[in-house]
């Protein structure tokens, strides 16, 4: 008999492999790029001394240009996984203000916190699906039936890296809807955290001071609403477990 169907299974294998885990080296890629060309220089607090005379002016004389610009910017920033989000984030207060910058910053992360998800899903997501144990099966129910409010809670906590809340729930199947409703909503207080800083930092940085971007989401006035929020979304949770059990 030929050999010919199996020497075709074995070279379409490569094939669908390089397929399906393009999106994730496109991603590696960028980032590579990212830093081969230089980029962290130029998305840090001194580039932002530097030029903020030369950056304000320009979002003066092409404001709606540069709130697209910086919204593409923060979206494919986020796809790739670069890890300095905050810093960022004071750009967009500083340039646009708390609560136009705040907003910019929101949308440009959602977006790239899905597309990130879409590829991490696309490459990952099946295959970690069918090799997870009891643990992690148990943990998928769970997610599965209060889908939104454990997606919500991730994102509120700030002890989770956003680059790490991106990925994972790419490997449970999660509704897509429900994970970039839960991003949007869930990261807003920490955009606009940042960008009232960066709306301030013009004034901080002329009287010669620094820019102090430790611990900022764990500030009293800023952490006690987001445990209330945190407390709000366990509520389905509690209910589901307790109340709805004895209702039954």
């Amino acid at each position: 008999m030929s050999n010919l169907p199996e020497v075709g299974a074995e070279v379409s294998a490569p094939k669908s492999a390089l397929k399906r885990f393009a999106p994730v080296i496109i991603i590696v890629l960028a980032l590579g790029a990212f830093f081969a060309l230089g980029g962290p220089k130029y998305v840090s607090l001194e580039s932002l001394k530097s030029n903020r005379e030369a950056l304000s002016g320009f979002v003066e004389k092409n404001f709606l240009l540069s709130i697209l610009g910086f919204v593409a910017l923060y979206a494919v920033l986020t796809a790739i996984s670069f890890p300095g989000a905050s810093l960022l984030s004071i750009f967009g207060g500083f340039l646009f203000g708390t609560l136009i910058g705040g907003s910019a910053i929101t949308v440009g992360a959602t977006i790239g916190a899905v597309g990130i998800f879409l590829a991490a899903r696309y490459a990952l997501g099946d295959a970690l699906t069918k090799k997870a144990g009891p643990y992690m099966k148990k943990f998928e129910e769970g997610l599965k039936e209060n889908e939104i409010s454990y997606l919500f809670i991730l994102r509120l906590v700030p002890a989770f890296p956003f680059f790490i809340v991106n990925i994972v729930p790419a490997l449970f199947d999660v509704k897509l809807r429900n994970y970039a409703l839960t991003t949007f909503f869930g990261i807003i207080p920490g955009c606009f955290v940042y960008a009232s800083v960066g709306a301030g930092a013009g004034a901080i940085l002329d009287k010669g001071g620094e820019l102090q971007l430790g611990g900022l989401m764990t500030q009293p006035k800023v952490l006690l609403p987001v445990l209330g929020l945190i407390a709000l979304s366990l509520m389905p949770i509690i209910y589901k477990k307790f109340f709805k059990k004895t209702a039954v």
